[in-house]
Order: C-alpha cells, then sequence, then structure tokens
C-alpha cells in the first residue's frame, strides 16, 4: 500500500518544522503528526490512537524516547495495532488543554510527555504520562500496556467498555473545559482575599508557596500581593525590610511586601537562577530551590522579570533590578532570532564538559564542580571565594556537582578573608566573569527555535515595562521583536495571527493566548514609548480577539477561534499555569483599550467575562490569578494617567517618577500636546473624534498631566507625582 493510500507506513515526521517532532523522526515509530490524514487512517484501519503530546525541552519525554519510542518491538506494536501520533503542546495548546484534562481528572496529576489513548473519533479511553519500559514502582511497562489494550480492543466485549468509558470521559471533558457559570457579581475586593490566601499559605522558611517539592514561580500571587499591599490592606509588621518604600508597621504581624521579598530573594539566590549566564530555570525540584529542573523557556524569563520589576519598584532593592538586566542579556544573547523576535526554549539536557562526545546529562551546561571553578578562575583566592559562596563542594548537590546558591553572605566573606564587602563583591564579579567565559565553551543545550507568537508577547511586555522601569533601550529590543511578529505572523488583509514561525515557515492559525500576549505587548510598548503605531496594533489584536474567541451566548473566550478545528471539546483558559489564564489577560487588556474606543464593545464583553466566571475566582482566587488581577481592575478601575507633551521628548521628573513609583493598575495615555499630530494620531487609530481618555484633555500650557480614576478626575498638573498623589488619596 502506498504512502498515499495508507500515512501510517511510515514516519512522517521529517515533514515538520517543529524541532521536538523532529527530534523523533528517525525513531522506528511510525509517527504520524496530528493531521487529517493521521485521523482518517485510524478510522480506515479502525485501531485506537495513541497520542504522544510534549515538547522538546522535556526532560522525560527525552527519557521515554530513548527507552520505549527507539525500542524495536515497541515500535512494531504501535505500528502494528495503533495509530501513533506525536503532537509538539508549543504548537498546540489546545490538544494539550483537552487531554490533559482528563488525565488530572483520572489520574489526579499531569505533566509530560502526556500519553492518551483515543477511539479513531478521539475520544480518550485511557490516560498516563510517562511510563517506563518494564514495571516500575506500580506503573505498567510500556511494552506491555500496549499489549493489554491492543487485546481489550480486539475483544468486542472490552471493546465496547472502552468506548462507553471514552464517551464518559469525554463528557468529562466537556464539563471541565467549555462549562461557563450563570452571571454574577464577583466578591468584593477580590485581590485582598487572594493575597490574604497568599500570605496565609506562604512558605517562610524558604519563601514561595508549597510544602514540598516541585516548587514553582507564582508570578500572579506576587502581582496580587503588591496590589494589595499599595491598596494599604497589608496585615501589619514590626518594620519594612531594608530599602522598602513603605511606612513602619505595628507589631505583632508580617505584612505582605515581606512574603514577597522572601519569595523574590529565594527566586534571586538560590537554584532557579543561572547566576553564571543569567534567566530562570523552568522550576524547582525541592522546596529549598536549591535544584532546578534546568529547562529555559522564554515565558519564564519573561514573567519571572515582570514580577521583579514591580518587587524593585515596590521594594528598592537593588538586587532584583540587577536580576532582570542579567535575564534581559541572557534572552538577546541565547534567544533572540537575529531578525528580533524570540525563540522558545533551551533543553535541560547537554553533554558534560568531561566528556563533549558522551550521552547527554541533565543541567551538565549550568553545574560546577570545585576542580572546575579552579579552572575556570585564575586566581586561586577568588576561586575559594566563589565556591565558599555559591556553595561549591567536593560532594555537590546534585549528581557529584553543584547548583549554584548563594551559600555565604559577602559579610561573612569579607571577615573570614579580612576584606571589605567591596573587594569581596568585586572579587566575585571577576570570578563570575571568568566562570561565564569558561562555560561558554562547553558543549550547549540544543534550543528550539520555534518563534511563538504569544509568548513573543509576553517578551516583549516585560521588555517594554523594563524600559519604563530600568532603561528605555529595552523598548527598542521590544520593538524589534514585535516588528518581527507582526511581519511574519500577521496577516493585515485578513486581521488574523497566526501562531508559529520557524525557518520561515509560517502555520497554525493563532489561539486567544497569540491575540491576548501579544495585545499586551503591544500595548505595554505604546506606554513605554508613546508610539501611537502599537497603540494602533493593540486596538487590532483586541477586536480580533472580540470578534473570533468571543461566543455572545455563552458569554466567554474561548481558547481557540470560532470556526477553527473541532475537538472533542472546545476548551477555555481559566487557569494560571506555567503562563497566565489567556481569558483572564485578554479581559485586563479589554478593559484598558476601552478607554480609547468611542464604543463601549471592548468594555462590555470583558465585564461580561469577569462575571460569567466570577463563581470560580471568588470560589479559588489564587488559581484564578490573571482573572483575579482582571476582576480587581474592572472593581477598582485603572488610574488612567493621561499624559499630555510630546511624548518622544517627555519631561525627565516624569519618566524618574514612572521608573521609581509602584502603581497598580497604571495606565500611561500619552498624547501629543501638538494638535496637528494628535489629529494625526486620531487618524491613524480610524477615529473621528477624541476617545474617553483623551477627550478635553488638552495641554495646559506646558506638558500636562490628568489622573483619572472611575470618572473623577484630577485638574490639570505639571507635576507626575501631584497626579499621583491624587489618584493614590
Amino acid at each position: 500500500m502506498s504512502d498515499d493510500a495508507d500515512p501510517t507506513s511510515r514516519n512522517r515526521l521529517d515533514e515538520a518544522e517543529s524541532p521536538y517532532l523532529r527530534q523523533h523522526a528517525d525513531n522506528p515509530v511510525n509517527w504520524q503528526p496530528w493531521d487529517q490524514r493521521a485521523l482518517d487512517a485510524a478510522k480506515e484501519r479502525d485501531v485506537p490512537i495513541f497520542l504522544s503530546i510534549g515538547y522538546a525541552a522535556c526532560h522525560w519525554c527525552h527519557v521515554m524516547e530513548e527507552e520505549s519510542f527507539q525500542d524495536e518491538d515497541i515500535a512494531a506494536t504501535l505500528n502494528e495495532n495503533f495509530v501513533p501520533v506525536k503532537v509538539d503542546r508549543e504548537e498546540r495548546p489546545d490538544l494539550d488543554s483537552v487531554y490533559m484534562s482528563i488525565c488530572q481528572q483520572v489520574t489526579g496529576g499531569g505533566g509530560w510527555p502526556l500519553s492518551a489513548w483515543l477511539t479513531p473519533e478521539g475520544e480518550p479511553f485511557y490516560v498516563g504520562t510517562y511510563f517506563p519500559p518494564e514495571e516500575k514502582r506500580g506503573q505498567p511497562g510500556f511494552g506491555d500496556l500496549l499489549d493489554r489494550l491492543s487485546d481489550s480492543w480486539s475483544d468486542p466485549e472490552q471493546r465496547s467498555e472502552m468506548e462507553n468509558r471514552a464517551r464518559q470521559w469525554t463528557d468529562a471533558i466537556e464539563s471541565d473545559l467549555e462549562q461557563v457559570g450563570d452571571p454574577g457579581d464577583p466578591d468584593e475586593n477580590l485581590v485582598q482575599t487572594a493575597a490574604k490566601i497568599a500570605h496565609r499559605g506562604a512558605d517562610r522558611d524558604h519563601g514561595g508557596w508549597g510544602s514540598g517539592g516541585p516548587k514553582f514561580p507564582q508570578t500572579g500571587r506576587i502581582h496580587a500581593l503588591l496590589r494589595a499591599h499599595a491598596d494599604g490592606e497589608a496585615p501589619r509588621a514590626s518594620g519594612t525590610s531594608s530599602g522598602a518604600r513603605s511606612d513602619s508597621r505595628e507589631e505583632g504581624h508580617e505584612d505582605y511586601l515581606t512574603v514577597v521579598e522572601q519569595t523574590l530573594n529565594a527566586m534571586a539566590d538560590r537554584g532557579l537562577y543561572d547566576h553564571v549566564g543569567g534567566g530562570f530555570h523552568r522550576y524547582s525540584t525541592d522546596m529549598q530551590w536549591a535544584v532546578p529542573h534546568f529547562e529555559k523557556m522564554l515565558y519564564d524569563n519573561a514573567e519571572i522579570p515582570r514580577a521583579f520589576l514591580a518587587g524593585y519598584q515596590a521594594i528598592g532593592n537593588e538586587r532584583y533590578a540587577s536580576v532582570v538586566r542579567e535575564t534581559f542579556d541572557f534572552v538577546q544573547r541565547e534567544l533572540q532570532h537575529e531578525d528580533g523576535g524570540f525563540f522558545s526554549t533551551l533543553d535541560a539536557v547537554s553533554r558534560p564538559p568531561s566528556d563533549p562526545d558522551g550521552d547527554t546529562e541533565e543541567g551538565a551546561f549550568y553545574v560546577w564542580t570545585p576542580e572546575q571553578v579552579h579552572d575556570a578562575v585564575s586566581d586561586e583566592r577568588a576561586a575559594d571565594i566563589f565556591c565558599e559562596y555559591f556553595g561549591i563542594t567536593e560532594r555537590g548537590n546534585f549528581e557529584g556537582a553543584t547548583v549554584l546558591g548563594v551559600r555565604k553572605p559577602v559579610d561573612v566573606l569579607a571577615e573570614e578573608h579580612e576584606m571589605d564587602e567591596a573587594g569581596v563583591t568585586e572579587t566575585l564579579q571577576t570570578a563570575l566573569d571568568e566562570a561565564f567565559e569558561a562555560r561558554e565553551e562547553r558543549p550547549r543545550p540544543a534550543r528550539d527555535e520555534k518563534i511563538l507568537a504569544g509568548w513573543n508577547g509576553l517578551m516583549i511586555s516585560t521588555l517594554a515595562e523594563g524600559a519604563v522601569v530600568l532603561d528605555d533601550a529595552y523598548a527598542d529590543v521590544a520593538a524589534d521583536a514585535l516588528g518581527f511578529v507582526r511581519e511574519q505572523l500577521w496577516d493585515e488583509s485578513r486581521q488574523r495571527l497566526s501562531r508559529r514561525y520557524k525557518d520561515g515557515d509560517v502555520a497554525i492559525d493563532g489561539y486567544l493566548e497569540d491575540y491576548a500576549f501579544l495585545g499586551r505587548g503591544a500595548f505595554d510598548l505604546y506606554q513605554a514609548t508613546g508610539d501611537v503605531d502599537y497603540l494602533d496594533f493593540a486596538l487590532d489584536l483586541a477586536d480580533a480577539v472580540t470578534e473570533a474567541f468571543w461566543d455572545a451566548e455563552a458569554e466567554t473566550l474561548y481558547f481557540t477561534p470560532t470556526g477553527g478545528e473541532s475537538l472533542v471539546a472546545r476548551p477555555q483558559e481559566l487557569t494560571d499555569q506555567s503562563t497566565p489564564s489567556s481569558t483572564g489577560v485578554a479581559a485586563s487588556l479589554l478593559l484598558e483599550l476601552d478607554h480609547f474606543r468611542g464604543d463601549d464593545r471592548f468594555g462590555e464583553v470583558a465585564e461580561k467575562v469577569v462575571r460569567t466566571h466570577a463563581d470560580r475566582t471568588s470560589a479559588n482566587p489564587l488559581q484564578h490569578a490573571s482573572l483575579t488581577l482582571a476582576t480587581d481592575t474592572y472593581e477598582q478601575g485603572s488610574l488612567e494617567l493621561t499624559l499630555v507633551c510630546d511624548p518622544a521628548d517627555p519631561p525627565a521628573e516624569w519618566t524618574a517618577t514612572l521608573a521609581d513609583r509602584y502603581v497598580p493598575r497604571r495606565l500611561l495615555a500619552w498624547r501629543p500636546a501638538d494638535e496637528g499630530a494628535f489629529e494625526s494620531w486620531l487618524d491613524t487609530l480610524g477615529l473621528a473624534e477624541a476617545p474617553p481618555i483623551w477627550a478635553g484633555r488638552d495641554a495646559d500650557g506646558e506638558s500636562t498631566v490628568y489622573a483619572c480614576r472611575n470618572f473623577a478626575c484630577s485638574p490639570p498638573k505639571h507635576g507626575l507625582e501631584a497626579a499621583l498623589d491624587w489618584g493614590e488619596n
């Protein structure tokens, strides 16, 4: 039978652009991409689909490939009795959402690789994650499991039971992903409730949340705590930390800012952070943040620095600013396409420096032994100080080597080595520079060079905020990335966005996260630069959100576009997971952009989304952190700052104040003071008259600020500090 008649007669992943799929292109398994040919083949052959979902930087995906998918006997079973389908979850988050839902419901957990067995119609009847080649710790061996499932499918009575289970599980997926509540009012002061829960559940010994490993960054909780603290509802404490900008507290309790500080310090000082090269790993495998899972994801290196920027403004710790700068340097150096866009991930594994032709090992690029430090650092004393500071020992804390983490403070090292603290700091920096140069010679982790619209949006957004808080040069980096994504993935004629670019190949209709995250990035870049073109693009993306993802009958935003591929369920994305909830980000974006529209379309959609899911957010505000923050903006209103000046040359006092001051729900609405330039802006936006946020807010003789919240506005002010004082009273 020819390939045309039976596509499952060979491994078809050599046709894929996804690096993850191509990693499996030489397996003896006849892998298929998720496409109509594969689905039709399953129906034609009347065999189940084995669906394996993972991503390029996934460690256990590599393990299962080596153990099972490269095994000739297992491959023969898969090829004969199943249609094996490989999916890159980063390209197809909709499929991942659907089948991860039932995995979590049935097994109580999830993860990757996600393994699911489906009827030819796509309904799941067996799910799990990683399966070992032989039975281990109660898990069935993968080969034995395949035999059992194949035998059951061939038995009419057992197959009937499997198909009944598949229908029940499909109903459960629909209930989980499609369900909407009765519209209602969210709890008042929801962000305060979220902050109290986050404060109560924080790990006060090690920072962050969770009593064991793994421990993930929870940036939504940090933003909720900072908003609640700024609103003045935090529990009282005996005093603020060094550098904090808030007032002193009464004795007896600790405040929200302390939890934020403990968490940021833990993430910056311990193994989650790459102290030599900058940037954050995916998560910590332990409660102490000591040993990470070493993969580096673009979205983490966007969302974590965004929390550090907010923490820097609220607390004033210069270490937080340094972490952001170093992370931005890492992203530009290791994850940026030459034309501006950002790649997706770096693998957790690489070949060890001692055996550059050997097998890959997890963390090999990042860990150190004392011998490696002394080989890299020219001065023996500096090498010793480096080892003491980062806790590098012969025994190590990971596979005989050490993941760097601050173990001995500078002041202690200064005393022990009879040096001043400035001298120790300078010595450490010199040693770090030498360690970095030595590490550059090591075999590098593989890079997944997909460029995803949504993930780029997250990075653009944080770079834009970095331009406001740290250095306006970051706006140029963000603009280059936005220009790349807009040129390669945005179809101007259709006003539609594609999700993925790889080596000139563009594929996959964008999901809600692509529009919402990129829209937020474009709008934040407008807020950082005052360039109306970025605002115009953000409005185009928001229009597309309301046209392609809004369901007026259900009063919700779906993750997949109307008219897109039909799956067993049409998912919503309401909870924050490895990335923020796209529904929450979209609702926040629509609320902000509603100020720039003459009608109330964006605001009405955002309000209905918030009210439709009010029961979920009220019941569990932390699980729905981005929706909680959107609800808070809906309840409290943004602090609108209309900045009337030459946006290309704003007053220095304004930029200094914006950099220094943490302002929750801040919305920067630049507009030209010159009327001719302003009319040109309105033409660019296709507006016949000024939208509410600009209407009647002209320059009062010189550069002027108007602060407004909930339809009340300050008198015109020339100083931004005075406008902010009005807005916060």
